[in-house]
């Protein structure tokens, strides 16, 4: 192979795992986002109906609080799956059949560590 055709093949590479991880990263958000959901579900019940302003402000402070403090979780769930994955899945698991489930797997995994430890902080030690 000439190095031109090097080049291009390296470069589909690289483009190929950053596509990859862009797609695991969005999902790691949404998964962030969904557990902050589900945890202010649980917490404060069903989301009140909007009859008046101090209801939409606590309605509107309720989603945007979710959505923050969920995206902030999502990206902490990134970045470990993401370090995870290249520093353990990748080296162990290269040629292996089922290596989308193990990846979503250890990633709901992951999660359930980070959640923990959010609950840990937040209700028992009282750090965040």
């Amino acid at each position: 192979m000439k190095t031109n055709e090097k080049n291009v093949v390296q470069s589909n590479k690289v483009g190929k795992l950053i596509l990859e991880y862009a797609l695991w990263t969005v999902i790691a958000l949404i998964l962030g986002i969904g557990y902050m959901y589900l945890l202010s579900y649980l917490i404060a019940g069903p989301t009140p109906e909007e009859t008046n302003f101090l209801s939409f402000i606590y309605s509107k402070m309720l989603f945007f609080g979710v959505f923050f403090v969920g995206g902030i979780i999502g990206a902490i769930l990134a970045i470990l799956f993401i370090f995870f994955d290249l520093f353990y899945l990748k080296k162990k698991c290269n040629l292996s059949k089922y290596m989308f489930l193990k990846r979503g797997i250890s990633m709901l995994l992951i999660l359930v560590v980070l959640a923990f430890l959010h609950y840990i902080l937040e209700k028992t030690l009282d750090w965040i």
